[in-house]
């Protein structure tokens, strides 16, 4: 009976540490939140002692007089187990953490930068979980936070790799962690005008003005304001009233350059950092212009980006960076005042911004060494041609989405986190990028925009919105339906074929739309790019600030349409041409519908085939084109392809031949009679929409029971023997891929990529057999079939093959399309690459270059903050990264080159035209190429010979000289 009742409170232990353990949900959070905000107290318990020894005493029994302590609150209980359940950190103590537990570098720094956003939360919520403890006596002693900032920087200064690798997230936490007594003004400045709008809605224009377009001069508009609205407004709002404009004059009160000279004579600084500072300090002297001001600050935050790991000393390194900080802030306000009168002066301003944007740490050094030479070689002479024009245009478009990208790089996880119990955390990023010099370069941008607009003759219409020269068209094509905005994250968002979406990023696994947009160009070459270009749906990129204009409109049936040159057109139904309807009648869509040749497809051949048996003439017979294609360059490139195993369509139909769970039939019958009586339904009358429910609802249920279908034993069987003889080693013991391969896929039609499942790095062997099933399956998902569904006349007959090779655990790998994108070059290779395995094709913000035969050009730098690598155990293991240095060196950028010399060489005689471009996997492992798969690389013919868009296409000379006095 006793160890019954031993074993029983063992149980009743483990039970009750899983529960305490499990992770709270974000309902829980939320509920913890707002006691929290209704507490006097907050998350914190009660004030305590903690002695330098580990004790803890109550508040009114000091430390003994020879050992050290500080006094804080502790925490509550409840506080202190969502940091163990959910890695939460609400009301953070500084003075009460270890240095580098705070840091939290094994997870990303999430604990920094959740202090970060908490201060945020606190500064537009009225102190957020601490709405009643912010006054609760003792709780923080500011001495001490001030005190263990101050450590904390000259500790963490020390580290020349960390400086070096996270510059902006350091730059950055310098704003919110109290180290010196300064606080983050400009975001203050923004939350207390937020605050007074939400109680004032008259100080609306105001507030936007000071988001927007921060000036000196908006102090007087406040007080004006004031003295208006004084008899309207209560004592409460004349308080906050006043401590906004003392906010505003702190923040544009002058900097004392000479307190500044006499504190650099006191630092050892590189010979660049002191000649820097000293041109900024004369020039101030003389009370220079805005122009100056600012080129002469920007000059010194690069030099001290540059030379910081060379300044001996963390403490030197604190000083210099505040300074830096501070300079910042000036150059904000000066770039404000800086107006230009003409394109000289404003590709001057933008030229200089983009240095700034790299001394401030929003784009890495080399990043802007790819981009210095756009702008210099072209603004030395005094005329430039209209090319050269939306050349520098691009460039500098890019670096401010390169900006707002490294701030969403840092931050967006953390921030996403905390969205789903705390949705005004989704303001941090955009305050952020607000409070950068990324908002006066993108308000300079956009004047360039639209004069280049205007040269160029490309007019958007898009509604009515403000500053749409930010929006430029990708994919050519046209689209009508109800438009759907998303912003913030899509995951759960249930898409609809027949509407047209607005993302600020796009689901990975994105199904069929009418039309999209997104913030930001994004990555080229992703698989749901490649669908858009090659489907002819329209696709665009806008700014943030567009995305939230169109808002309004989200709900609307709207016409929307991209034409070959770029410009876009977004208007009302009630607007459309008749021209416009006419596209959307039955003759004119029919035109999109591809039939899949399946006469020559060879069911016979059930055995599991060598991948050097096979080359590109059996793709769609044999097996799909994936192994077909990779077997074509194992032949071409026998060290650079790894070996390779297919499991036929044969063996998938034999195993289709099993009678199916729960039917009077076999897979194939069931599968079938879907398609027939859907067909019926169609003859019949009803409606698409109930058609497509009720073949989604069959496939559904056909899905699942695959999942759980029996795979022959002389096919199991046979699958061993090859994985000994072809990989060299039993199945169990080599990591694999297994890739679905359809003969619905790489057609000169359609590309169907990215539609069924690729499973990574499997191992065991139960878990390869079962994935043989799911890959077979995924042809079934609702995904899946609507992409097929959307564009081939006969969608019933996909056939799924399967592809497997050994894992190769790439340092990066990428894709190569052999032309120029967005050039239209045929001799150009557009490369897009991200870190580890699987790169750029699932939409990850990758690396992207233009490379010619002579010259490499940085399109965009990676911005995703991690990636995953293939252990030799399987699956995939996470890790985080960092930008401080491209992915590809120059050796890789030769090796594509040659890559591409003999694709184009041999691939030619499996096209129908000797221009045919290809989409190419790759990756490097130790510098060595390794390739993963060809595809023809197929884009819209219906769209490029569009009438309709060639007569919205704008038409201008692109020689056209412009003097560089010319007038905005």
């Amino acid at each position: 009976m006793k160890k019954l009742s031993l074993l029983l409170l063992i149980l009743l232990f483990f039970v009750s540490y899983e529960i305490s353990s499990q992770e709270q949900s974000s309902t829980a959070v939320q509920s913890l939140i707002e006691s929290y905000k209704n507490d006097q107290r907050g998350p914190y318990y009660r004030i305590k002692w903690f002695c330098e020894d580990g004790t803890v005493r109550d508040a009114k029994d000091p430390c003994p007089d020879n050992i050290e302590g500080i006094q804080h609150a502790s925490f509550k209980e409840s506080a202190l187990k969502l940091r163990k359940t959910n890695h939460l950190f609400f009301g953070e103590i500084l003075a009460s953490n270890k240095p580098y537990e705070f840091l939290d570098v094994a997870n990303d720094y999430s604990r920094l930068k959740q202090y970060q956003i908490n201060a945020y939360l606190a500064s537009v919520d009225d102190g957020w979980v601490l709405r009643k403890a912010q006054y609760y006596r003792g709780a923080i002693q500011s001495e001490d936070e001030e005190a263990w900032g101050k450590a904390f920087f000259e500790d963490i200064l020390k580290n020349d790799d960390l400086l070096h690798s996270n510059y902006y997230l350091i730059r950055q936490a310098l704003k919110d962690i109290p180290h010196n007594g300064d606080d983050n003004l400009a975001q203050l400045m923004r939350s207390q005008s937020k605050t007074l709008s939400e109680a004032i809605p008259g100080f609306m224009d105001a507030r936007i003005k000071i988001h927007g377009q921060p000036q000196k001069s908006d102090i007087q508009l406040v007080k004006s304001f004031m003295n208006t609205e004084k008899d309207n407004i209560s004592e409460a709002n004349k308080k906050a009233f006043l401590e906004l404009i003392e906010t505003m004059e702190t923040f544009y009160a002058p900097l004392n350059f000479s307190v500044l000279e006499g504190n650099l004579d006191k630092l050892s600084l590189t010979k660049d950092i002191e000649e820097s500072f000293a041109t900024l300090i004369a020039s101030s002297k003389l009370e220079s212009s805005p122009q100056q001001l600012v080129s002469d600050i920007t000059n010194v935050l690069y030099h001290i980006r540059l030379d910081i790991h060379k300044i001996k000393g963390s403490k030197t390194r604190l000083k210099l960076l505040d300074l830096s900080n501070r300079l910042e802030q000036k150059l904000l306000i000066e770039s404000q005042n800086w107006e230009t009168s003409n394109l000289a002066e404003t590709l001057y301003k933008i030229n200089t911004l983009v240095c700034a944007s790299m001394g401030s740490g929003l784009i890495e050094h080399w990043e802007y060494n790819a981009v210095e030479y756009v702008i210099n070689d072209k603004i030395t002479t005094s005329e430039i041609s209209i090319t050269d024009l939306n050349t520098i245009l691009g460039t500098a478009r890019s670096v401010v989405e390169w900006s707002a990208s490294m701030v969403k790089a840092n931050y967006q996880e953390t921030v996403d986190i905390y969205t789903k119990f705390e949705p005004l955390s989704y303001g941090f990023i955009d305050d952020r990028v607000r409070s950068s010099v990324a908002l006066n370069l993108g308000n300079t941008v956009s004047q360039l925009g639209a004069f280049v607009a205007k040269l160029s003759n490309i007019e958007n219409k898009v509604m009515t919105i403000e500053k749409q020269t930010a929006i430029r068209g990708l994919n050519p094509g046209y689209a009508f339906g109800t438009l759907i905005v998303v912003d913030g994250n899509p995951d759960g968002i249930e898409v609809n074929t027949n509407n047209i979406y607005i993302f600020e990023k796009p689901p990975a696994d994105l199904k069929p739309v009418a039309g999209i947009m997104t913030v930001s160009e994004g990555n080229l070459v992703s698989h749901v790019q490649l669908l858009a270009r090659n489907l002819g749906i329209p696709n665009a990129a806008l700014s943030y600030e567009n995305l939230k204009d169109l808002k309004a409109f989200s709900g609307k049936n709207v016409f929307y349409a991209v034409s070959n040159k770029g410009n876009v057109i977004l208007k009302l139904e009630n607007e459309m041409l008749p021209a416009e309807r006419e596209l959307f009648s039955k003759q004119e869509r029919s035109k999109n519908i591809v039939e899949v040749p399946t006469s020559q497809i060879r069911l016979d051949i059930d055995t599991v085939v060598n991948m050097r048996d096979v080359d590109a003439n059996d793709s769609g017979k044999l097996c799909g084109p994936k192994a077909a294609n990779l077997g074509e360059l194992k032949t071409m490139f026998p060290e650079q392809v790894v070996e390779g195993l297919i499991i036929p369509f044969g063996i998938f139909r034999s195993h289709m031949n099993q009678q199916m769970p729960n039917q009077n039939q076999s897979y194939w019958d069931y599968l079938n009679q879907t398609f027939a009586e859907a067909k019926s339904m169609k003859d019949s009358g009803i409606s698409e929409e109930n058609i497509e429910n009720f073949q989604l609802e069959a496939l559904d249920k056909l899905h699942k029971s695959m999942l759980k279908i029996k795979l022959d034993n002389r096919f199991v069987q046979d699958l061993k023997t090859q994985f000994d003889s072809v990989f060299g080693a039993p199945i169990g013991h080599v990591p694999v891929f297994l890739r679905s391969d359809t003969n619905m896929e790489d057609l000169k039609e359609f590309t169907g990529a990215g539609l069924n499942l690729t499973l990574f790095n499997i191992k065991e062997e139960d878990k390869i057999i079962e994935g043989i099933k799911r890959v077979w399956a995924s042809a079934y998902t609702e995904r899946s079939f609507k992409w097929r569904q959307k564009f081939l006349s006969n969608p019933e007959n996909v056939f799924p093959s399967i592809l497997i090779i050994p894992s190769v655990d790439v340092d990066y790998s990428g894709v190569m399309i052999t032309k120029g994108i967005n050039s239209g070059n045929e001799e150009d290779l557009t490369v897009a690459f991200s870190r580890g395995a699987g790169g750029a094709v699932d939409g990850q913000s990758a690396e992207t270059r233009l490379i010619t035969s002579s010259s490499n050009m940085l399109l965009s730098p990676a911005r995703q903050p991690d990636y995953i690598r293939l252990p030799v155990s399987g699956g995939t293991k996470s890790h985080a990264t960092t930008f401080e240095s491209p992915i590809l060196n120059s050796q890789n950028i030769d090796d594509i080159r040659a890559l591409a010399a003999a694709i184009r060489k041999h691939m030619k005689s499996h096209s129908d035209s000797h221009q045919q471009a290809f989409d190419v996997e790759f990756g490097f492992k130790d510098d060595k190429l390794w390739l993963f798969q060809i595809r023809p690389f197929v884009e819209n013919k219906q769209a490029k010979s569009s009438e309709y868009l060639a007569s919205i296409s704008s038409q201008s000379d692109s020689e056209q000289m412009v003097l560089l006095k010319t007038k905005l």
